[in-house]
């Protein structure tokens, strides 16, 4: 028996989250005392997985999955688990995972466990340690399954360095025309330099900033940060910024080392949306924002006069670095 990750990729390249993923795995493999088997798709450069423990990695290439589709990555999964005799399966929680995996779980017959914060409690019986009530609170789950899949909740494990030299194998899973029945016809892609899922910094705008036009100082912030930029709900309906950069409980759910927020109030939804954040700084001229209950530090100011200080205070410290 062996484990399985699925590793993935953006334009060729490897996400953060897919790393962790792989060190997760690693770190399951060791547990049970068997093999790491990385599931690759039209990845460009895979020897970045040999920084974090892989000892076999399968390569799919197929341009017709250039474009995610559940069904399709599914069929991909669960042949290469099938083939590897994987009774262990890791995927990352983006929301592709969170599409793949049920779709998985079906095909494999296997128990999900979502939003798994911590390698297994135990292998006998299998328990993992989740994320609950929106990151508020945790669970143990059991999954008495023979196969087992797991969705590795994004910045919970960490990046792990363990130097291995995995073999390599092209893959040809058996894949159907009826996969690829639902197509994507555009894609909308977030203009920041750096992914929100990529990000360790997200720093995040909303209404009180009173119109795009004054998204410039929210870029500039995080150009120096090597921050992600993202906003509220109401920014991206309202057109000011792409849905792309949407971030809550509705958008792109946001676990990042550092979240700052800039007038944006802190809806229930939003806050349930970033609440894994490990640090999160809010700057709002109103007091009572619901946010400043669920900061870890806050500003009550005006953010046309907060940010661009700010902006300069982080300047000078990187300067003098």
């Amino acid at each position: 028996m062996s484990v399985l990750v699925f590793a993935e990729q953006s334009e060729g390249k490897f996400k953060k989250t897919a790393l962790e993923v792989v060190s997760y795995g690693k770190e399951i493999a060791s547990q049970k005392g068997t093999e790491l088997v990385v599931l690759t798709i039209n990845a460009e450069d895979i020897s970045a997985l040999s920084n974090y423990g892989a000892d076999k990695v399968l390569k799919v290439k197929d341009p017709r999955l250039d474009t995610f589709s559940a069904k399709a990555f599914a069929d991909c999964v669960s042949q290469a688990a099938i083939k590897s005799n994987a009774d262990i399966v890791v995927v990352d929680s983006s929301s592709d995972g969170l599409y793949l995996a049920p779709l998985l779980a079906i095909k494999l017959q296997a128990g999900f466990a979502a939003n798994v914060m911590a390698q297994p409690e135990s292998l006998e019986p299998f328990i993992v340690k989740r994320k609950a009530f929106s990151s508020k609170g945790f669970n143990f789950s059991e999954i008495s399954t023979p196969v087992k899949l797991i969705g590795l909740s994004k910045n919970s494990f960490g990046l792990k360095e363990n130097p291995s030299s995995p073999a390599e194998e092209e893959f040809q899973p058996d894949l159907k025309e009826e996969d690829f029945a639902v197509k994507a016809t555009s894609t909308d892609k977030s203009t920041g330099t750096v992914t929100i899922a990529d990000a360790d910094i997200v720093v995040s705008g909303g209404r009180g900033l009173k119109g795009p036009e004054n998204w410039g100082m929210v870029e500039e912030l995080a150009d120096i940060l090597g921050a992600a930029t993202a906003c509220s709900k109401p920014v991206s309906d309202l057109g000011w910024r792409p849905h792309s950069e949407h971030v809550g409980q509705t958008g792109k759910p946001v676990a990042s080392n550092l979240y700052i927020a800039i007038g944006i109030s802190g809806a229930i939804q939003h806050l349930a949306g970033v609440n894994s954040s490990k640090v999160k700084v809010v700057i709002n001229t109103d007091p009572e924002a619901p946010f400043f209950k669920a900061a870890d530090y806050g500003i009550v100011g005006d953010a046309f006069e907060v940010v661009p200080q700010l902006i300069e205070k982080v300047k000078e410290f990187k300067a003098s670095a």
